[in-house]
This record gives C-alpha cells, structure tokens and sequence, in this order.
C-alpha cells in the first residue's frame, strides 16, 4: 500500500493586514498561484475547507448547498466541507465534515 502524502494549500499567499477577510481582488491576484500549485502537485482530490477555498476554486454558492457530491477544479475531484474553525464554533456541523471526508476518501478510492 503506497503512502499517502497531504499537501495543503492556501487560496493566499499571505495574510491579509489585521487578519481580516480577504478581499475579492486579493484572491484574484493570488489564483494564478494556486492554478499553478494544483498542476504542479497534481492532487488526486481537492478537500476545500471553508468559503473563501470554496469561493476561489468553484463558486459563491453557500457549503451547504454545494456540500455532498463532487465538483471539479482544473480536472480534479473537488469536495467542499466546512473551515475548520467553523468547526471549532459549530459542534453540531462535525458530522457533517465527517460525511465530507467519508465521500472524498470514497471518491479517491473510485480515482
């Protein structure tokens, strides 16, 4: 069984002043970026945890109406969850970040 590597990405580059939400002309100007680390790390699946890695790679639809089936991003599997500290605030919404895991790791399984 070959290992299996995790590469985390995110939509910028650098923090935005203050820590605050990212601007929309912020993550325009940082997606050539991760355009280029996608086709350089070449991923079997893209978990996009939270909004703003929702927004950057698929749509400004909300999570929970893209959450539960598969997307796609520059011809990889995309699956969308909630940012993890979302989670930390949300206790009922980790059963729902569970069933995200459970269909990324189907979906790699079916690759």
């Amino acid at each position: 069984d070959a290992k299996q590597g995790v590469y985390i990405a995110n939509v910028l580059k650098c923090r935005p002043p203050g820590n605050r939400n990212p601007q929309p002309d912020e993550i325009t100007q940082c997606e050539p970026y991760l355009r280029r680390q996608v086709a350089l790390v070449q991923p079997k699946i893209i978990l996009a945890m939270g909004r703003f890695a929702v927004q950057s790679l698929l749509t400004t639809e909300p999570i929970g109406k893209l959450r539960g089936r598969v997307h796609h991003y520059e011809g990889v599997p995309v699956i969308v969850t909630y940012h993890p500290a979302y989670l930390l605030r949300a206790l009922p919404e980790k059963a729902k970040a569970w069933q995200d895991l459970c269909l990324a790791m189907a979906t790699v399984r079916r690759g």
